[in-house]
């Protein structure tokens, strides 16, 4: 009788490998090659926003998110300040207008936590930035014909491209 070899390994660790900020796809026959980094903002804890805990997301909001950090965002998503201000619901004077270590409100700057935990997540599961900032672009058939920009100024539907995020991951059509 042949002996059946079971798969301890997850389906994500299965399909590629994590060398530091460098993934290599091993389910690609190019075996391509991504230096997606998905930490956004930098702080107290050094990992990515989607995988930080409530209690290190709310360590984070405590030391409160500055122009820095908005810039950083606003580099990483090749949003512009009008893009992000439709995104965070905000003028886009509020975004503009303050100053490099100048902090923003806490009410603000949850949302933006909640934005850079959608990226974060997302650059691991596409693993590579490009190709996810082009997807939140892209209508999505879970939404409703909507792209998922369009859905993300709001907690319910930043909720649900998480979910569809997290459905891409695990294999699900989405």
């Amino acid at each position: 009788m042949p002996k059946i070899k079971q798969n301890t390994h997850s389906k994500r660790s299965h399909s590629k490998k994590r060398l530091s900020s460098v993934s290599v796809n091993t389910a690609n026959p190019a075996l391509r090659i991504s230096k997606a980094n998905p930490i956004i903002f930098s702080g107290t804890v050094k990992k990515p926003e989607s995988q930080m805990t409530p209690m290190e997301k709310m360590e984070r909001l405590n030391i409160g998110i500055s122009k820095k950090d908005l810039e950083t965002l606003k580099a990483r998503t090749n949003l512009d300040y009008d893009k992000l201000a439709k995104l965070l619901s905000v003028t886009r004077a509020t975004l503009i207008n303050k100053t490099g270590a100048g902090k923003f409100n806490s009410a603000l700057s949850e949302r933006m936590l909640g934005l850079a935990d959608i990226y974060s997540y997302g650059y691991e599961v596409f693993e590579d930035e490009e190709s996810f900032n082009q997807w939140m672009f892209r209508q999505n058939y879970a939404l409703g014909g909507k792209t998922p920009y369009e859905v993300c100024n709001n907690q319910f539907g930043r909720e649900e491209v998480k979910n569809i995020i997290g459905r891409i991951e695990y294999g699900v059509y989405s």
